[in-house]
């Protein structure tokens, strides 16, 4: 095993997430300090629900529940943090990994086929195509 990953002692699930997250993103996520820099330079942090630090140990700790935090989606990758980060880490990389792998997840939030016939027929072909895209995975 790696010897970055032995010190937290993850689970197997958790070091595959982590593995995921940064062969997707590119970044070394458990170089991480923990200095708060890039939460500290974060324009957006007051909208975020963890903090980008606390995203990226949730991710070195194999965390999965990140994937459900608002943070990664309110990203704006303006890369702020990269450029004040001293390890030159990229926590919008991570971000968007994080956005990839909740999207590979492939959630219906609509099934077409469960809709009564005679609603399907009064809609307009582009309301549902719209559908299709906006609520499938």
């Amino acid at each position: 095993m790696d010897e970055r990953i032995k010190k937290v002692k993850l689970t197997d699930r958790g070091v595959e997430f982590l593995r995921q997250v940064e062969e997707i993103s590119g970044e070394v996520v458990t170089a991480c300090e923990q200095c708060g820099t890039c939460s500290g330079g974060c324009p957006f942090v007051e909208e975020m629900d963890i903090t980008p630090s606390q995203i990226m140990r949730k991710v070195m700790l194999g965390q999965e529940e990140v994937l459900h935090s608002r943070t990664m989606w309110i990203c704006a990758s303006c890369f702020t943090c990269t450029v004040r980060c001293p390890r030159k880490l990229d926590v919008s990389k991570v971000a968007e990994a994080l956005r990839q792998i909740r999207l590979r997840e492939a959630i219906d939030a609509i099934d077409i086929s469960k809709l009564p016939k005679e609603e399907v027929d009064r809609m307009p072909t582009i309301a549902l195509v719209s559908a299709c895209r906006k609520l499938t995975g």
